[in-house]
C-alpha cells in the first residue's frame, strides 16, 4: 500500500518537474516575484550560486524529478519527501498567488490550485515522517536502555548466586 501511495504522490512531481526542467522559460515570468525575494538569501549562502529565475525554475524542476523518482521507487523516501515539500513552497507562492488576482473566476481557479498544493504538502510531510512501521529513535533508545538494565540485573543476580564468597546487595 505504501508503494502505491508514494507512487501516486510522486507522479505529479516527476511530470511537472520534467516540464519545468525542460522548459523553464514558460514559468520564469511568474517565478521572478519569488526569486527576487530569495536573491539576498541565496547570495548570502554563496555568492556564485545562480539567482536568475529561469535557472532556479530549472533547479526546482530537477529537484522535483529526482525527489519524485526516489519517492516512487522507495529509495530515500523521507529525504525525498522533504525535498519535494521544500520545492513545493516556491512553486505554490509563484504560481498560485490567488490573493493577488482580481478576476473572480481566475482567483477561484488559483485558490483551488493553491489548496491542492497545500494538500500535496501535507501528504509529503506524512511521507517524510513515515517510518514504515518501525519504531522511532526515542523508543529504540528507551527499549535498549530497559533491555540493558534487565541484562545487568540478571548478571548481578547470577554473580551473587554463583559466587563462593557471600556478596551482599547494597
Amino acid at each position: 500500500m505504501r508503494t502505491a501511495a508514494r507512487s501516486m504522490l510522486a507522479a505529479i512531481f516527476v511530470i511537472q518537474g520534467w516540464s519545468s526542467f525542460s522548459n523553464p522559460a514558460r514559468l520564469a515570468g511568474k517565478a521572478v516575484r519569488v526569486t527576487e525575494k530569495l536573491e539576498p538569501t541565496i547570495k548570502a549562502m554563496h555568492p556564485s550560486l545562480p539567482t536568475e529565475a529561469e535557472t532556479l525554475v530549472r533547479v526546482n524542476g530537477a529537484v522535483q524529478v529526482a525527489g519524485g523518482l526516489l519517492l516512487a521507487s522507495g529509495h530515500a523516501t523521507r529525504p525525498a519527501a522533504l525535498a519535494l515539500a521544500g520545492s513545493l513552497v516556491p512553486t505554490t507562492l509563484a504560481g498560485h498567488a490567488f490573493w493577488e488576482i482580481e478576476d473572480p473566476a481566475e482567483r477561484a481557479q488559483q485558490r483551488i490550485q493553491f489548496l491542492k498544493n497545500i494538500g500535496l504538502f501535507g501528504g509529503l510531510l506524512l511521507a517524510a515522517l513515515d517510518r514504515e512501521g518501525r519504531p522511532d529513535l526515542r523508543w529504540r533508545a528507551g527499549h535498549a536502555a530497559r533491555s540493558s538494565a534487565r541484562t545487568l540485573k540478571r548478571a548481578r543476580r547470577h554473580l551473587r548466586d554463583s559466587s563462593p564468597i557471600p556478596l551482599h546487595h547494597r
